[in-house]
C-alpha cells in the first residue's frame, strides 16, 4: 500500500458506502467544513472495494442493510482484500442489537456508530481512526525505508565486515560509535609459512591469485564456525571468537575451525597445482584471554578491532609453527578441556615480551560436538646422503637475518625436512636462512628458509629442520641428492 499512498499531506480520506443517497448528503455537510477531510460516497456497495482501492481511504464508514451485499459480507471482503485489510472500518447502521454489534466486530469493524450521530461524535471518530491508520502507514513506510537502508550497509559493508559486525553497528545504536569494553576473546592467527619468498619469485598477478584461493577457501569454513574475521593482512588471517558475539563454545570452535582450515589446504594446493602455482603451507596459533575490544580510530575512519598483550601473544604462538600445524596456548587448552584434544607435542617457549616460559601445545584433533582431526602424524625417516652437503646459514631475528653466518653440513634429507650438523647449537623452533653449497664451495642454492623442530644431540651441534620456503633451484639440487645424480 505504500507504493500507491502518499504520506506527504497526510490527508484523512473518508469512503462511506450506503445505498442512500439521503444519508451520503447528510455525512457529506457534516464534513464539508472540515477542510483536511476529503469525502468520498459510493452508493453502490457492489464498487465498494473498486473504489477503496482507487482513492486509498484513511477510514471507512458503511451501512449494514444494503441491497445485493450484505453489509457483513461486505466487512469480511474488506480484511480479505490486501489493500484495505488495515483500514479502520467504522458500521454505520441503524441496527442497535448486541449481536449485530458483536457479529461486526467479530469480523474486523473496528468501531459501530448508530445512525445518524451527532456531528461532532462522527468528526472525532474519524479523525481518532484516521489518525491511527496514518501513524501506522508512516512507521510501515520508515521500517521499508530502514529495511532498504540496512541492506545497502550490508551489501557495502558485508564485503569487508563479518555478519556480526556489521549487525552489531544495524541493531545496536552503540554499535558504530567509538570505544571498548574488556572481554575475554579467543584469537586465532594464520600464516603461509615462507610465503614471502614465494612472492618475490612470483609474477605479483600470481601472488595475489594465490592469496585469493587461500582466503576464499578459509574464509567459507571460518563463517561456518562463526568466527569474525577482523582483518587480512596480506597472506595472514586475523579472527575473533567471542567478540564481537560472545557464545560459550568460542575457544572449542575456533580449534575445530582450525583443524578444518588445515584439511582444506588440500584443496587449495589443488587449485594452486592447476594454475602451475607452487603450493603452500600454513601455520595458525590460538589463544584465549582478556582483551579490549570495540571500534577502534576515529569518527571519520573507524574499525572493529581488539587491542590487548595477548594479541602479541598469539602472534608469537603462530610464529613458531611449520606448515600443517596447530599451536594453542595453556589458556585455549584449559577454555576447550584437555580431555577433548588430541595433543600431539607440548614444548616449552620464551616469547619476545614475555617474562616467563610459557608451554605451548600442538593440537591434532578435537573430540565430542565437533569430533575433527588432522592426520595422525607420522615421522618422517630421513634419508642418508652419501656425501653430505655444506651450508651457510644464519639465524633470523624476526623477519631479518642475524649478524652472524655459521656453517655446517646438511646429513640426511627427505621431502621437507632434514638433519643438519653446525658449527653452532640452533634452539627449537628458531628460524634459519640457508645456502647451499656445492663440493667446490660454491653457492649453488639461497634463500632457502628452515625452522628448527628438534635438537637431536649437543656435540657436534646436531638438529632436525622443516623446510619452510624451498626456492626452485634447491629443490632442483636437493632432489639430485638424493637420487645421487
Amino acid at each position: 500500500m505504500t507504493d500507491t499512498f502518499s504520506l506527504k499531506s497526510h490527508h484523512i480520506t473518508v469512503l462511506l458506502v450506503d445505498d442512500q443517497n439521503m444519508v451520503g448528503e447528510t455525512v457529506r455537510r457534516m464534513l464539508a467544513p472540515e477542510r483536511d477531510i476529503d469525502f468520498h460516497f459510493c452508493q453502490d456497495p457492489t464498487k465498494a472495494i473498486k473504489t477503496a482501492n482507487r482513492i486509498h481511504p484513511t477510514v471507512i464508514l458503511q451501512d449494514l442493510v444494503m441491497p445485493e451485499i450484505d453489509g457483513l459480507t461486505l466487512v469480511r471482503y474488506y480484511r480479505a482484500n490486501p489493500e484495505t485489510r488495515h483500514v479502520p472500518l467504522i458500521v454505520l447502521s441503524s441496527k442497535e442489537e448486541a449481536l449485530t454489534k458483536a457479529e461486526a466486530f467479530a469480523l474486523g469493524a473496528n468501531d459501530y456508530l448508530v445512525k445518524l450521530p451527532d456531528r461532532l461524535e462522527i468528526i472525532a471518530r474519524i479523525r481518532y481512526h484516521s489518525s491511527a491508520y496514518i501513524n501506522y502507514l508512516q512507521r510501515k513506510e520508515a521500517q521499508v525505508q530502514l529495511e532498504k537502508a540496512n541492506l545497502v550497509i550490508r551489501k557495502t559493508f558485508g564485503q569487508y565486515l563479518s555478519d556480526d559486525i556489521v549487525h552489531s553497528i544495524l541493531e545496536s545504536p552503540e554499535g558504530a560509535a567509538l570505544g571498548g569494553e574488556k572481554r575475554f576473546v579467543t584469537i586465532m592467527m594464520t600464516d603461509l609459512r615462507g610465503f614471502t619468498a614465494i612472492g618475490e619469485r612470483l609474477p605479483a598477478e600470481d601472488v595475489v591469485s594465490i592469496i585469493n584461493i587461500y582466503l576464499e577457501t578459509m574464509t567459507e569454513i571460518i563463517l561456518q564456525y562463526q568466527g569474525t574475521i577482523d582483518e587480512f593482512i596480506g597472506d595472514a588471517i586475523f579472527v575473533l571468537f567471542g567478540a564481537p558475539v560472545l557464545r560459550e563454545n568460542d575457544a572449542k570452535r575456533a580449534v575445530a575451525c582450525a583443524i578444518e582450515m588445515q584439511n582444506a589446504m588440500a584443496e587449495v594446493n589443488r587449485r594452486c597445482r592447476e594454475k602451475g602455482y607452487p603450493e603452500v603451507h600454513q601455520g595458525i596459533g590460538i589463544n584465549s584471554g582478556q582483551l579490549v575490544v570495540g571500534n577502534i580510530g576515529s569518527k571519520k575512519r573507524m574499525k572493529y578491532g581488539v587491542v590487548g598483550r595477548n594479541v602479541n601473544l598469539t602472534a608469537r604462538i603462530e610464529s613458531y609453527t611449520v606448515g600443517g600445524q596447530i599451536f594453542i596456548s595453556e589458556n585455549t587448552l584449559e577454555e576447550c578441556g584437555e580431555h577433548l584434544l588430541r595433543i600431539d607435542d607440548r614444548i616449552e617457549v620464551m616469547p619476545k615480551g614475555v617474562k616467563n616460559p610459557i608451554t605451548i601445545y600442538e593440537v591434532g584433533g578435537i573430540r565430542g560436538d565437533f569430533n575433527v582431526f588432522l592426520p595422525e602424524k607420522i615421522e618422517t625417516v630421513l634419508q642418508e646422503l652419501k656425501q653430505p652437503v655444506s651450508i651457510l646459514f644464519t639465524i633470523l631475528e624476526g623477519k631479518h637475518s642475524g649478524a652472524d653466518l655459521h656453517g655446517g653440513v646438511l646429513v640426511k634429507l627427505k621431502g621437507n625436512e632434514a638433519e643438519i650438523r653446525g658449527n653452532v647449537a640452533v634452539d627449537k623452533l628458531s628460524n634459519m636462512k640457508i645456502s647451499l653449497l656445492d663440493s667446490d664451495g660454491q653457492e649453488v642454492a639461497s634463500d632457502l628458509y628452515a625452522k628448527v623442530i628438534r635438537n637431536l644431540q649437543e656435540n657436534p651441534p646436531t638438529f632436525r629442520v622443516n623446510f619452510t620456503s624451498t626456492p626452485p633451484e634447491a629443490l632442483v639440487f636437493l632432489d639430485a641428492l638424493l637420487h645421487n645424480e
